[in-house]
């Protein structure tokens, strides 16, 4: 995609029209990662793959493309040239890992399109576009998510993080992956207002030309984890042409309607939701707590919900598995008169 012919405020209701109104976000990728056996007990978690079993990575964009996804996140979520640089990659390296993630997702999607049979093609003659809609996304996790420390889901990056600090971390990975093929970068589980507004200065200093969306995270349905008003935060999203989408993610399903509605109020970009399994992470056990966790039908009853409630991009975050994506895509299939979002089919 030439990133000087995209129409930022075109780009996602085009591209919402074109998946019938409703659009399907994959989901946790870590646990399929281990699912396949993948050891993630490192500070790159994912991002590990990258080194290690790029095969694996692939593996799981293609189990959620088959699910019915119309947007895969790369495995970059905590992929950093600060963090690789610790483990002894050269910055030439570190950079390297960063375009591969893009690589290997837009891989995945020839190969999901590859697969697709002559049979799956036939409705043209309807107006129909031949082929489901998928985009790569360049995941883009928090400074927190760099720490390894849990505090992506606190917020509390301390007195000594300032916005410079955060765009400075920030600015060449952000750089990377907005050139290397993706067609938009998922800012994702943003923590609190600083860092939101380094993403949102960022895009527009180094005059980015993809797309973006941010999402929050939320422990209590009202302010995202570091307290910070979500209301506040959205508006940055908000204010920022670059910025197509706002949203939530890793948030207990339970918050994401009153969630949506605080969203609502303050921005008309599409929002994006994709809670994770309801369950809480540890950060001093390092490990995901049986709290309020719902199973795949309990999760996707709230989707009827959460789309009358204004929501147009859904899918799953920590803990969610490809059956949960292909249960959404059902629900949204049904929701919708084309079926191009069948995702029994390619189409």
């Amino acid at each position: 995609m030439v990133s000087g012919s995209i129409d930022h405020s075109l780009f996602m209701p085009d591209f919402l029209h074109n998946c019938g109104g409703f659009a399907v976000v994959d989901g946790g990728f870590a646990t399929e990662l281990e699912r396949h056996g993948a050891d993630l007990n490192d500070p790159l978690w994912s991002a590990k793959c990258l080194v290690t079993s790029p095969h694996l990575v692939r593996r799981v964009h293609l189990d959620y493309l088959d699910a019915g996804a119309n947007i895969i996140a790369t495995a970059s979520y905590q992929a950093t040239i600060q963090g690789f640089e610790a483990k002894g990659f050269s910055t030439e390296e570190a950079e390297g890992l960063l375009r591969r993630s893009v690589e290997i997702a837009c891989e995945a999607r020839d190969v999901y399109y590859d697969r697709c049979t002559k049979d799956s093609w036939d409705l043209i003659d309807k107006g129909i576009t031949s082929r489901r809609p998928v985009l790569v996304a360049a995941s883009v996790g928090s400074y927190g998510a760099y720490l390894a420390d849990g505090s992506e889901y606190s917020g509390n990056y301390g007195d000594a993080i300032s916005l410079k600090t955060l765009k400075d971390f920030h600015r060449r990975r952000v750089q990377i992956l907005a050139n290397s093929g993706a067609d938009l970068i998922a800012f994702e589980t943003i923590p609190n207002k600083l860092e939101a507004k380094a993403y949102a200065e960022l895009l527009e200093e180094e005059e980015i030309n993809i797309p973006a969306w941010f999402s929050f995270n939320s422990k209590d349905g009202i302010n995202v984890v570091s307290g910070d008003s979500i209301l506040e935060c959205a508006s940055i999203a908000e204010s920022c042409n670059r910025v197509v989408s706002v949203g939530i993610n890793c948030t207990a399903p339970r918050f994401i309607h009153g969630l949506i509605l605080s969203l609502r109020k303050v921005t008309n970009k599409p929002v994006i939701i994709y809670p994770n399994s309801g369950e809480t992470y540890d950060a001093s056990r390092k490990e995901w707590v049986q709290s309020t966790g719902v199973r795949e039908e309990d999760f996707v009853s709230y989707i009827g919900k959460w789309r009358d409630a204004g929501a147009s991009l859904f899918g799953g975050c920590c803990r969610t598995t490809p059956n949960t994506i292909r249960a959404i895509s059902r629900v949204l299939s049904n929701k919708c008169p084309q079926p191009s979002l069948n995702p029994e089919t390619c189409v």
